[in-house]
């Protein structure tokens, strides 16, 4: 404090003119790392997802084609001339091949299947061919691109994404142009002069509206190149029919169009090419690229510099997008098996812990049933609103209890309220604030009995709680006991949410790791210790935020067992607004990752701490911290399956896991005897509630990774959960919850 106040001091002597800086290098200081990366990482993925769909064509594509119209204005020498058409520099010409030249043309690769055996064919009969390739294709498989231009062969541009250019502006059309050089430039640093537009064929078919294309391409330096010989291969017509269609008559020369992608299967094309190479070289024919067919100058020039880096960053990016999606593919593939593993093992283990507990005959141990007194310690820091109805609920149990009340330096007079009411069996300890961790320590000290109860101090118990929640220690291997916590203000949209997440998420997963042996949490809200298992692992710690959670792995450390009373309900106040709600998970997220940190040395250890670390800490890791994280890309490929397509198959996807969600909460809601009725609110839960979780758990990964702190931060409270909801109180114990 001295040394801010020295800061201060000196902030006010310097003047005006000083003090402003201060106030910018204050809120610079103010921006957390822990915002920065989640904001720049989800930039950076969307950034990666877009130019994938764009590179794929699942964005800004355009599939309109056009019909032929009018040819009116389209000049005769043009229509029945060659096929390669020169408009550079103002001129019009036509021009064909020499006799006995033949320019086999590739349309729409290159395609990592079909292009290399095209190309292994041409090098086995020592033959040119052109490649008109589309940007699309070339920005995936660079590698392909160099290849073509080493082995000699010529390449063309077919645009970026293939589409009809009558449809597009003069501005558009650059833009196909540049994209589709950029990605040649950048996967064989060079760039070439042809051009062939998608959908043409021969000139004759040239119209009024594809005329002007031509023509202004011709203006940006290419030479357009149709075709005068068409194998029809994309139709898979047959082999010897493709050979027919490609063989010119007379010994012409010929601009053949052939097909090394497209989507189809090109065995035909193959074998053709096989058959055709050999027998019309026989018959005097040169297959050569198109500029050594006219004797002129290559049509590729090499680039260098900046343009040559553009390229080269093009490609690398493009490859980092499939890479990231690739990843996120797999990761949706974990986050799918874990999700089914959790639900499977959910299912099976949780039916199987509820039948066990609810036999007629069932003890927990030779001991049963516990009936010596217990303590019950309830650490308060400015609870006013709600000490009363929890002192209260506590005092009308049917179990022998003391209760102490630890006011840890409340300053809304909780202590004082507690010592109005002047119950019997309760007292006050009051001490300076020292967090949540000495209270219980010091109530620790004080308890009288051997068995400890720990409640929050907006909690309220039944009756029935303390004893149901004191029966498993009749077992002398249980260390530690996990009550059942209920959502008392679920009326709220916000405690409706929090209410499914408590039955399914907290109870039905306990359930499942008292079976495994491997509980990691004792609640806050409802939990008991034998005495002397805390004291044997040193109380509770105050190294991580959740307090709850370390200890609960140091007793599994220490060879205790850790059990699930289902009957122990408490009610708990839950947060009601959405900063207190981030508040509270954030501190729970955080504090998770610090004790599983805290404890990673079990996993090589021996014996018991051995056992819960190879067993337990994974298990932990995977469905608390791993699965949570991962589970957001479920709804990245949603949004973008939505977006981009394909829309239908992306909605049944989503359908298809509500569907489990909903059959699993529904299960968690029939084994606790819960109303249907509240999960009519889960779809809407999936789509708001849960991405508020994600991004808790996200930050809480930032905060650890950048070595941020968080504080304990304390939840307003309004008193709202005065008794048991609904008359919860006076069921039967053995129900295992509320009647349906």
């Amino acid at each position: 404090m001295a040394s801010s106040s020295n800061r201060r001091r000196s902030g006010r002597a310097d003047g005006r003119s000083r003090r402003a800086p201060a106030r910018v290098n204050a809120r610079r200081y103010r921006l957390p790392m822990r915002w920065v990366l989640p904001v720049m990482l989800l930039l950076a993925m969307t950034a990666m997802l877009m130019l994938r769909g764009y590179v794929r064509s699942e964005i800004l594509a355009d599939y309109r084609i056009r019909s032929v119209g009018a040819f009116d204005k389209v000049p005769k020498e043009i229509s029945t001339g060659g096929p390669i058409i020169d408009t550079r520099n103002g001129k019009t010409t036509s021009l064909s091949l020499p006799k006995h030249r033949l320019v086999l043309t590739f349309d729409d690769g290159p395609d990592p299947v079909w292009t290399p055996k095209v190309l292994d064919v041409l090098k086995k009969h020592d033959a040119h061919a052109a490649f008109f390739i589309t940007g699309t294709m070339a920005s995936q498989h660079p590698d392909l691109i160099k290849r073509i231009v080493r082995e000699g062969h010529e390449i063309g541009l077919h645009t970026f994404n293939h589409p009809d250019l009558t449809y597009k502006s003069q501005r558009g059309i650059d833009w196909q142009l540049s994209q589709n050089q950029l990605a040649l430039e950048g996967a064989a640093g060079v760039r070439t002069s042809l051009f062939r537009p998608p959908y043409s064929s021969f000139p004759d078919a040239l119209d009024n509206r594809s005329w002007p294309v031509v023509k202004y391409i011709g203006s940006r330096g290419y030479l357009t190149v149709l075709n005068n010989t068409d194998s029809e291969d994309w139709k898979r017509p047959g082999v010897d029919q493709i050979i027919r269609n490609a063989t010119p008559k007379n010994g012409d020369g010929a601009i053949v169009l052939m097909h090394d992608s497209g989507g189809a299967h090109r065995e035909q094309t193959l074998e053709a090419l096989d058959r055709f190479l050999p027998e019309l070289q026989a018959k005097g024919y040169k297959f050569q690229n198109l500029t050594e067919a006219l004797g002129a100058p290559s049509a590729h020039t090499p680039v260098t510099g900046v343009e040559l880096w553009k390229g080269r960053a093009w490609i690398f990016l493009v490859k980092a997008s499939d890479k990231l999606t690739s990843v996120l593919i797999v990761g949706l593939a974990v986050v799918g098996s874990l999700v089914l593993a959790r639900f499977g093992l959910m299912f099976l283990l949780s039916g199987a812990h509820a039948r066990r507990v609810r036999r007629k005959n069932f003890r927990w141990g030779p001991d049963a049933p516990i009936t010596q007194p217990v303590s019950v310690l309830v650490p308060a820091y400015n609870e006013a609103k709600c000490i009363e109805n929890t002192v209260r609920s506590l005092v009308a149990s049917d179990h022998p209890i003391e209760v102490l009340v630890i006011d840890d330096g409340s300053s809304d007079g909780t202590a004082r309220i507690v010592e109005d009411l002047n119950l019997p069996g309760v007292r006050v300890i009051r001490q300076l604030n020292a967090g949540k961790p000495a209270a219980l320590n010091r109530g620790l000290a004080n308890a009288r009995y051997d068995i400890v109860v720990m409640m929050d101090g907006d909690t309220v118990f039944e009756p029935s709680t303390v004893r149901e929640l004191v029966q498993p220690f009749a077992d002398p291997k249980v260390g530690a006991v996990a009550g059942n916590a209920k959502v008392g203000n679920k009326d709220l949209l916000i405690g409706a949410w929090q209410h499914i997440e408590y039955v399914m998420g907290f109870n039905l997963d306990r359930r499942m790791y008292d079976m495994l042996r491997c509980m990691p949490t004792i609640p806050g809200a409802v939990g008991a210790f034998r005495r002397s298992a805390l004291e044997r692992v040193g109380g509770m710690s105050e190294d991580t935020l959740a307090e709850d959670t370390d200890v609960t792995m140091a007793l599994h450390r220490d060879g205790w067992r850790v059990v699930y009373a289902e009957n122990a309900r408490a009610w708990t106040e839950a947060p009601e607004s959405v900063q207190q709600l981030w508040s509270q998970r954030y501190r729970w997220s955080y504090g998770t990752m610090q004790a599983i940190w805290k404890h990673r040395r079990a996993i090589i250890e021996r014996g018991p701490s051995g056992r819960f670390g190879r067993v337990g800490l994974p298990l932990v890791s995977l469905f608390m911290v791993v699965a949570p994280l991962l589970a957001p890309l479920i709804d990245v490929f949603l949004l973008y399956g939505l977006v981009f397509g394909p829309t239908e198959k992306t909605v049944g996807a989503w359908l298809g896991v509500l569907a489990v969600q909903v059959v699993c909460a529904a299960y968690a809601f029939r084994l606790d005897r819960e109303r249907m009725t509240h999960l009519i609110s889960l779809p809407l839960q999936q789509i708001l509630y849960r991405q508020l979780m994600y991004i808790v758990l996200l930050r809480s990964w930032m905060t650890a990774l950048t070595g941020g702190r968080l504080r304990w931060q304390k939840l307003r409270r309004t008193g709202g959960v005065s008794t048991p909801p609904n008359g919860a109180a006076q069921q039967e114990p053995a129900m295992g919850g509320r009647t349906a």
